[in-house]
């Protein structure tokens, strides 16, 4: 029959004709779009096969060397301790060689991990490597856009070149400049309070208003130190480079890093105890007035007057480094007793210095820092970002101070901290009932050790009492710190 097959189903060859074999060049594209088709549906129908009888997983997986990270803090469910801290320090060359004796106060090559970066190979002068931090050489950060200063954008990524280490068990990755002091076992326990498998963003903004408003009042200040938990660290990584062309304008590394987390939608968590110091002049009144949380950082110490009279820097951060180790939940923590037979009013930052206040002074007084420092970039008396009280010029307002002598730790679980009178160079106060102040040369303070679990619940000022009904021996004044009794009160 000269009848054309109306049926190609039942001519194989025709079939496959039908898929393949265009009878005209006009047909190629679409005898393409048929296969496209075909080879989608197949497609389609193994992906649901697939989905139906395996187990999920992601759909776009990462670069082989961020999936072995995806996992890396998930080996240890335990305590968080220092071993799941990665400190990531930014430094250079140029300032390495004077600021490696801030990080000799705090770093211990046994415990802590962790590593300064650096903008090139520092040439071997003779530092001791075992007491410094091992350096890293940071890499590809030339090729990025700038307006201000070029190191900015090397240091903000230290953290995703931190991350692209791919180290085992990291919780926490803490970012911290050159001259930044950590007082590490603080640090443990605030970080300790937050789970490292959600996202966090937590440091301290600056004490100049000046500064939170040039930069902003969210932002961790790089210098006080910050961390980012792995789970933050993990998403970062996968926009910081795209992000940091996007900020390119901005003036400083913490500033980029704000921004970035700000993208992800992570605000920050604040806390007290970090401290950027952007501050001029002498830091007294503010650490003799400590926030009731846990010291964890100090930073611009070349900035600012010793912390000790009549000392270096580096012999002041010694002297309180020593009591934070014989104590470290303690130090500086702040407690008020009082004197009624003399009218004395007493403020102790544990491991620092005690003030004797000849009149009564009402707690919110002796918690409020006493005004011996300046706003950081105008040099101005204010504002700052809480409140102050002005130092009198009258010498019988003015508080009789101590600093600390010595520290001795008892057995396991208390100490002794000794407190010299520092001689005052002021006029001295002539008023009769405030010249027996003048007997009390030195001041023992004894307490127990503060369990650090004690930050972990909601704080309560310790309280004080004066030993031996306020007799001296001497010239010694004995105090004991103690938890407040149930119903006890700090009152006049």
């Amino acid at each position: 029959m000269n009848r054309s097959c109306l049926e190609p189903c039942k001519d194989p060859v025709k079939a496959f004709r039908f898929f393949v074999v265009p009878e005209k060049l006009s047909d190629v594209f679409l005898v393409l779009i048929r296969i496209g088709i075909l080879v989608c549906f197949v497609a389609s129908v193994s992906l649901a096969l697939h989905s139906s009888f395996s187990k999920p997983a992601g759909w776009f997986p990462l670069p082989n060397h961020l999936y072995a990270l995806q996992n890396s803090s998930d080996t240890d469910s335990g305590p968080t301790n220092i071993s799941h801290v990665l400190f990531g320090i930014g430094g250079s060359v140029k300032t390495w060689h004077d600021r490696s004796s801030y990080s000799k106060l705090w770093w211990n090559p046994n415990t802590t991990r962790g590593f300064v970066w650096l903008d090139k190979k520092p040439r071997d002068d003779g530092l001791n490597r075992k007491v410094l931090i091992p350096y890293q050489i940071s890499q590809g950060w030339s090729q990025f856009k700038y307006l201000h200063s070029q190191s900015a954008v090397r240091i903000a990524r230290i953290v995703y070149e931190s991350f692209k280490l791919g180290l085992p068990n990291v919780r926490w990755f803490v970012m911290g400049d050159d001259d930044t002091v950590f007082f590490t076992e603080n640090l443990v326990t605030v970080l300790g309070k937050y789970d490292h498998n959600q996202m966090y963003y937590i440091g301290g903004n600056s004490e100049s208003v000046e500064q939170n408003v040039m930069h902003d009042y969210d932002m961790a200040f790089g210098g006080g130190g910050f961390a980012i938990s792995y789970a933050l660290a993990a998403q970062l990584a996968k926009i910081l480079d795209g992000c940091l062309h996007r900020y390119y304008y901005f003036y400083g590394s913490d500033q980029r890093i704000w921004a970035c987390v700000s993208e992800i939608g992570v605000p920050l968590t604040h806390e007290r105890g970090f401290h950027q110091l952007d501050i001029r002049g002498d830091p007294y009144g503010l650490l003799a007035a400590h926030p009731l949380a846990p010291l964890v950082s100090l930073h611009h110490l070349d900035n600012v007057n010793p912390l000790f009279p009549n000392h270096t820097q580096q012999h002041s951060l010694e002297n309180l480094i020593q009591a934070y180790h014989v104590d470290p939940a303690r130090i500086l923590q702040q407690c008020f007793c009082y004197d009624h037979k003399r009218k004395w009013s007493i403020s102790i930052s544990w491991g620092y210095t005690i003030q004797i206040y000849t009149t009564m002074l009402m707690p919110k007084d002796m918690q409020t820092p006493l005004k011996t420092f300046r706003t950081w970039r105008s040099w101005s008396e204010g504002p700052f970002s809480f409140n102050t009280r002005p130092m009198s010029s009258d010498p019988c307002q003015k508080p009789v101070r101590y600093f600390l002598d010595q520290v001795e730790q008892v057995g396991t679980s208390g100490s002794f901290t000794s407190y010299k009178r520092f001689p005052n160079k002021d006029k001295k106060c002539l008023k009769a009932d405030t010249t027996n102040v003048e007997a009390v040369q030195r001041i023992i303070v004894s307490a127990l050790k503060l369990d650090p679990e004690y930050w972990k619940n909601t704080p309560r000022r310790q309280c004080c009492q004066i030993m031996d009904g306020g007799s001296l021996k001497d010239g010694s004044l004995k105090i004991r710190i103690r938890k407040c009794r149930p119903r006890e009160f700090i009152n006049l």
